[in-house]
């Protein structure tokens, strides 16, 4: 295997502003207008593409949330666009006409700042930032001071995502918050649907409204889900858009996607504060599945469940949260 010296390189993808972190035998690409959204994970020297990477702007723009590792603050769908937290009643726009919810907040695909890159020989990283305070489009109705940073990492032993979020402000805030990852596959471009495995570390099964909100009861596990909890399971076995408790295993949090045909195991860490699980397939469609981390239960505030259930973070004033999730890859 031939490594590269880990550099970053400042360039244009599709005429926007671009940056690219390679290191070892892997390369990264993060497009900082476009949610701050880190696009691709690659194996250069293999030709293993592992995020589902944006062809364009314009399929980017389509549908943000399909593409690498969109942001979700909050995450998931609120009832109406509203809830309480702590006495205070917030109110989001609806933006799934549908089911009449909120949808995945609002860092999404809004431009973010690039407060630092940097190399050294083993490693090179990027950082980006997003201040929300009186002049940001959501402090109208998420009136919060706040700054949210994403520190992406990358050595020969793969890619590290840390987040850090602190309160600026005077009042308590709550901090709900997912990644909307969308894993390719296949990841290999001989390689077919059915040579590949999904595993996640997932838990009770919670039964979900024609809405899409959890409705307090839980559903039991099918065979499939079993396997998908195990040894794991073709990931398009049927149309998946699930929500789970996260069960770590062996004190770990994870999904992996498993191509068999080359034994090749893609492997996303994430931090075990991430208490949940969507897990979303294209409907059963193939070309790439999201398991989904996120913080807190969907629509949490309005769910007729203890605290201990929902899991809402309360964030006090100059207080910070962090958290630390890894994509690397390894042989079976």
């Amino acid at each position: 295997m031939v490594d590269v010296q880990a550099n970053v390189k400042r360039h244009l993808f599709d005429g926007a502003n671009a940056i690219t972190l390679k290191a070892g035998p892997y390369s990264a690409m993060v497009l900082p207008a476009q949610g701050g959204n880190l696009v691709s994970f690659e194996d250069d020297i293999r030709q293993l593409s592992f995020l589902r990477k944006p062809e364009s702007l314009a399929a980017i723009a389509e549908k943000p949330l399909l593409y690498g590792f969109p942001v979700l603050f909050p995450p998931n769908r609120y009832e109406d666009g509203v809830f309480t937290v702590n006495g205070h009643a917030y109110h989001f726009p609806v933006t799934e006409t549908k089911t009449h919810n909120h949808i995945h907040g609002f860092l999404t695909d809004i431009p973010w700042d690039v407060s630092e890159t940097g190399e050294t020989e083993d490693a090179a990283y990027v950082e980006l930032t997003q201040r929300v305070d009186e002049q940001h489009a959501a402090h109208r109705y998420f009136p919060h001071e706040f700054t949210i940073a994403l520190r992406y990492t990358l050595t020969k032993e793969g890619l590290q995502q840390d987040v850090r979020v602190e309160n600026c402000g005077t009042t308590a805030m709550p901090l709900m918050l997912g990644f909307h990852t969308a894993l390719r596959v296949p990841f290999a471009k001989d390689s077919q649907v059915d040579d590949y495995r999904i595993k996640a570390t997932i838990g009770d099964h919670f039964e979900l409204s024609p809405r899409m909100l959890p409705t307090g009861r839980l559903q039991p596990l099918t065979p499939e889900e079993e396997r998908l909890q195990t040894s794991g399971v073709q990931p398009f076995y049927a149309a998946l858009d699930h929500h789970y408790k996260a069960l770590p295993q062996d004190g770990r949090n994870y999904a992996t996607l498993t191509d068999t045909r080359l034994g090749v195991r893609l492997v996303y860490e994430v931090d075990t504060q991430y208490r949940y699980w969507m897990v979303f397939n294209n409907f059963g469609r193939g070309e790439y599945i999201c398991p989904e981390p996120q913080t807190n239960m969907v629509n949490a505030p309005n769910v007729n469940l203890s605290s201990d259930e929902t899991r809402i973070v309360i964030l006090e004033p100059n207080a910070v949260w962090t958290a630390v999730s890894r994509l690397y890859v390894e042989e079976t």
